[in-house]
């Protein structure tokens, strides 16, 4: 059985539930979890979002690993906190706010997560749809760190994410056919490239991190 769903169990263990409960919970199909720990197969990466969601007294990095403890602590370096340290969990609705700083949006009913390697981070959100894939697939969680809208630079060909007249969108950026337009491209290759006008974009972050459920 993978480390994961070693994990997972204890989880439903410890809440004195049924794995078939702990599936309803998570919004998973009914036999997604037992199927897979029966067999020791994987499970699709969006359950780390889901188990993060609905069970926050567990360490998300003992999901992960195994390693360290269970349940979170104020002492544990990489756990949710209700306090104001730690990165911020922005949901996509309140993203806009999040590139741009907003400090109500930033504090409200966001959990928190201390992860070291991802200290430059100023916010976390969760991937929706497969644009990315197979970089970042829906339920990854990135890391990310704003950018300053004055004086507006990109790195050509890195990940951002941008708070645009279409929405919010994960996307490399390359050069555009003039100085005000930068291109948006999708690394799956089924999701064209587009051009988009720098007058349309309103807030910009580059991605640094990702947290995946292997």
């Amino acid at each position: 059985m993978c480390s994961i769903l070693t994990q997972l169990k204890k989880i439903a263990e410890n809440e004195g539930i049924a794995i078939g409960a702990l599936e309803k919970k998570l919004g998973a199909s009914k036999g997604v979890l037992s199927r897979a720990i029966n067999n020791g197969t994987d499970i699709q990466s969006k359950w780390l979002s889901a188990v993060v969601e609905n069970y926050p007294q567990y360490n998300p990095s003992w999901i992960i690993t195994g390693k360290g403890n269970m349940l979170n602590d104020k002492q544990h370096t990489a756990v949710a906190v209700a306090s104001k340290e730690g990165i911020p969990l922005i949901p996509l609705s309140a993203m806009a706010g999040a590139l741009t700083g907003e400090q109500s949006v930033l504090e409200y009913e966001c959990e928190r997560y201390v992860v070291p390697a991802f200290s430059g981070a100023d916010f976390l959100i969760a991937v929706k749809g497969n644009s990315m894939s197979p970089t970042y697939v829906s339920g990854d969680i990135v890391a990310c760190q704003r950018v300053p809208m004055t004086d507006l630079f990109f790195q050509w060909n890195k990940p951002y994410v941008l708070d645009t007249k279409q929405g919010a969108l994960i996307k490399r950026i390359k050069p555009g056919t003039d100085k005000q337009h930068v291109m948006i491209v999708s690394d799956n290759t089924e999701y064209d490239p587009f051009e988009l006008a720098y007058t349309d974009i309103y807030g910009v972050a580059l991605v640094i991190g990702i947290i995946r459920l292997e």
